[in-house]
């Protein structure tokens, strides 16, 4: 994903959750300042191979098998809890630090690489944790641009910068276990999220020439306005 591709985009986000660009472009730098230059080879294993994007919703607990079936499993925040749970192994968590801190941390220090994304409100997060992951394990991402070795590979949500970066590195088919668009039983602002999650991955179905699962019985009711598609 390139940044003049992914701008017009962020800038939608931030007008319709009214974010502070500036905010998020703090987070970014206090990231660079801890982080360091991530390996890219660690992440060799996407390419070409079948993908499993295991997000944290409810549906998780009863999809466990369909991660297991993939080459490469990546979990998005609680996901990774769920799988180790049902013994799966993760070979890649993405987390913007907001829940399940201690399990990113083990497994960096495990030899996972550990996908830690900087935004506007979670500052306080990254100084205090970040610095307690095997800093050879940390990709360091950001949704606004990039600096030294804090990256963008797009996308919004964990769940969905999940599968940008998958997208990024190569991945052949991506899956989606865990995944409960249709939850309404969430609050606001998780439900916007969401809603974002939805658009951006019908824009990367679209980037892909593919079609997500996920989004099966779901593309006539998706804003799709926002999108540069």
């Amino acid at each position: 994903m390139e940044l003049a591709e992914w701008e017009p985009v962020y800038e939608t986000i931030l007008r319709d959750f009214g974010f502070d660009r500036t905010a998020d472009e703090h987070a970014r730098d206090v990231l660079a300042e801890i982080a360091t230059p991530f390996e890219f080879d660690r992440l060799a294993g996407v390419a070409g191979e079948t993908v499993a994007i295991a997000g944290g919703g409810p549906s998780i607990e009863a999809e466990t098998d369909r991660a297991a079936d993939a080459d490469f499993v990546v979990a998005a925040s609680v996901a990774a809890d769920h799988l180790s749970d049902a013994g799966v192994d993760v070979d890649l968590m993405v987390t913007d630090l907001d829940k399940n801190v201690h399990s990113a941390i083990e497994l960096s220090h495990a030899g996972v690489p550990v996908a830690v994304h900087a935004h506007g409100d979670n500052v306080p997060a990254v100084r205090e944790h970040v610095p307690e992951f095997d800093q050879e394990q940390v990709l360091a991402t950001t949704q606004a641009a990039p600096v030294g070795p804090v990256y963008n590979f797009g996308g919004f949500t964990d769940g969905d910068r999940a599968a940008f970066l998958a997208d990024e590195f190569g991945a052949a088919e991506l899956r989606f276990p865990g995944w409960d668009l249709e939850d309404r039983s969430v609050d606001p602002m998780k439900r916007q999220k969401l809603d974002w999650a939805e658009r951006l991955l019908y824009w990367l179905e679209r980037r892909r020439g593919d079609e997500f699962e996920v989004l099966d019985s779901r593309r006539d009711e998706i804003d799709t306005s926002v999108l540069p598609i």
